[in-house]
């Protein structure tokens, strides 16, 4: 990482207390994003409904996620950042708090809607606000902030698979989860705010939206997998009856450890290799990993040598996708809150089809389109190199 953050003037002391506040916002989101899916089934019984039911919670967390991302990103262009992303940890931590106590499917709904919209707004501010701070020095950075997302989602699970052996349930797990996030909201309300980059004209507009739009797209993509797997492997590995509700949480945990591992060793990879480099190997690993699991679906082996793979590979993806759109594009809120819609549309639409489709088809549908869902992000991919030859931000 560069080291010009740690000199010891009054501004690089500044850079580094705002890039430390960041990293412990997104432990905590990371802590409430992966809470859900080891926590499905248990949801259901809560509400007494069937997994194609309760799978509705992933999408409507999903949309919630779009809604707050769209309004959010529009946000931080014109008030404060800091307390702004302070006020939505604070909700996100009521909304943690009170899910293990609604019995009725449509209240769950409606919570982890709301959840969503906290959770978007908060997801846009750290990645907007640490681009304002590094600008042109941000990809380690922000793959650091991912890593500590990572961190936050590796430590969820495991949280819960304790407390559900310990109690026999998961209302503990929620309760802790929300804890945790009151003190960090507190600390980041305190920070100073980092300046937005003055507003630039966009040179040849309809190229930029073009742009703009085929980066949206990648993150449809790929954000369905990513949350379709994260959300979907524990339900996908007790149905295959390849493990108890205990070792699926593990599981899931695994995935996310192994993402977050990934994003450690790409803070180093992004000081060496280019955004697009990074990423054909992410794309590379990610097939690889999914094409383990569709070939050998009953050895318990193959499951967790794909999930590693997967999600090891995963790790990148998201903020070196941002870092090289900061290399083509002026960042503001707004432009990170269309990354955000893009993701957010792809993590209610691919989690809701496997949902649709789970108990009819069978469990093995959950990794053919996670599979498709990543070739066809591959496609977007080498779509936005070619165009991206044709147009660079000046």
């Amino acid at each position: 990482m560069n080291t010009e953050i740690l000199k010891s003037s009054p501004a690089h002391t500044l850079k580094m207390y705002q890039t430390i506040g960041y990293y412990a916002a997104f432990v905590a989101l990371g802590l409430s994003y992966s809470t859900l899916g080891p926590t499905l089934t248990n949801l259901a019984e809560q509400t007494q409904v069937g997994l194609t039911q309760i799978s509705y919670t992933i999408s409507v967390h999903a949309l919630g996620y779009l809604l707050g991302a769209s309004i959010g990103g529009r946000l931080y262009d014109r008030v404060r950042g800091n307390p702004l992303m302070a006020l939505m940890m604070l909700l996100i931590a009521i909304m943690m708090a009170v899910v293990p106590v609604v019995p009725l499917w449509w209240g769950l709904i409606l919570v982890f809607l709301l959840m969503g919209m906290f959770q978007g707004a908060l997801d846009v501010g750290g990645n907007t606000l640490l681009v304002w701070v590094h600008r042109e020095q941000v990809p380690p950075y922000m793959n650091a902030l991912h890593f500590f997302f990572g961190v936050g989602a590796f430590l969820a699970p495991i949280v819960v698979a304790q407390v559900i052996a310990a109690t026999g349930g998961i209302a503990w797990a929620y309760w802790i989860l929300a804890l945790v996030m009151l003190p960090v909201a507190a600390g980041v309300w305190r920070q100073a705010n980092p300046t937005s980059p003055t507003e630039e004209s966009d040179n040849g507009n309809g190229s930029n939206i073009l742009l703009l739009g085929l980066i949206a797209a990648f993150f449809f993509l790929y954000v369905g997998a990513e949350g379709s797997f994260g959300n979907w492997i524990a339900t996908y590995a007790k149905a295959s009856q390849l493990g108890d509700a205990v070792s699926a949480a593990y599981l899931t945990s695994a995935f996310w450890g192994a993402l977050t591992a990934g994003r450690l060793l790409s803070i180093p990879l992004t000081t060496r290799f280019t955004p697009h480099q990074v990423l054909t190997g992410d794309l590379a690993g990610c097939l690889i990993g999914a094409a383990v699991l569709l070939s050998w679906p009953t050895s318990l082996a193959a499951l967790w040598t794909g999930t590693l793979l997967v999600g090891f590979s995963m790790a990148s993806i998201f903020p070196t996708m941002i870092s090289f759109a900061e290399r083509q594009l002026t960042i503001t809120g707004k432009t990170t809150s269309w990354f955000f819609v893009g993701g957010s549309l792809g993590g209610i639409t691919l989690p809701w089809l496997i949902g649709q489709l789970f108990e009819s088809v069978g469990p093995r549908v959950t990794i053919a389109l996670i599979s498709g869902d990543l070739l066809l992000a591959v496609v977007v991919f080498v779509s936005v190199l070619l165009y991206a030859r044709s147009y660079s931000k000046t």
